[in-house]
């Protein structure tokens, strides 16, 4: 059996439908979590967030909203400053070119203001249907541990996982993998024996020493 046959099935015995993370009501308040929690935790940003939303639920009302009365609501989850600008500032341009609605691709998604590629994939696989693979930090490190990529950046490792899983499984997976990195393969205090993932990666390599 091969290691990504392994890795799928332990994750499937683990995590067989792993809910995301983040609360949200719509697409603009999908995009509106996943860009608080960058630098951030995902239970800080769900602390947050209904605060924020009980303010304003779309573009058009966050359009409304001062940068410095955003910024006094999301400061727990850091970088206030520039996340309030983004937000505010990106609200305008929805409210103003796409009737308050969120783009309907990757590219378009990037190019509003504190949208990354990270950002824009969460949002495109799980509001728009449309296949990604976002590699976070999580995913990067447990990608370059279990042997499925040695890239040096998260770009690479995206297309590495990418080649190694087919489609339909991305959405699943990139979740799967969050979640057990988070139990099992944290980049701190990792321990070999509680993670059944890369105890049997290492086993694997020392049968095929031996």
């Amino acid at each position: 059996m091969s290691n990504i046959t392994k890795i799928q099935r332990i994750l499937d015995t683990l995590f067989p439908n792993p809910p995301s993370s983040l609360k949200y009501s719509s697409h603009y308040t999908l995009l509106i979590a996943v860009l608080l929690s960058a630098q951030c935790t995902d239970k800080r940003v769900n602390e947050v967030t209904p605060k924020l939303f009980a303010k304003a639920n779309t573009a058009e009302q966050m359009a409304k909203l001062s940068v410095s009365q955003i910024q006094s609501i999301i400061r727990p989850c850091g970088l206030a400053p520039t996340k309030a600008k983004a937000i505010k500032r990106l609200s305008e341009i929805l409210s103003k070119e796409y009737e308050g609605k969120i783009p309907c691709t990757i590219e378009e998604l990037e190019k509003l203001p504190g949208v990354g590629h990270k950002t824009a994939s969460v949002v495109a696989i799980h509001a728009l249907k449309i296949p990604a693979f976002p590699i976070d930090t999580h995913i990067h490190r447990c990608a370059k541990r279990w042997g499925l990529s040695s890239g040096k950046n998260v770009k690479q490792t995206e297309k590495d996982l990418k080649k190694l899983f087919p489609k339909p499984s991305w959405k699943k997976l990139h979740l799967q993998i969050i979640y057990y990195a988070r139990k099992y393969c944290p980049a701190k205090g990792h321990k070999l024996e509680e993670c059944t993932i890369c105890k049997a990666i290492y086993e694997t390599k020392n049968l095929q020493k031996s």
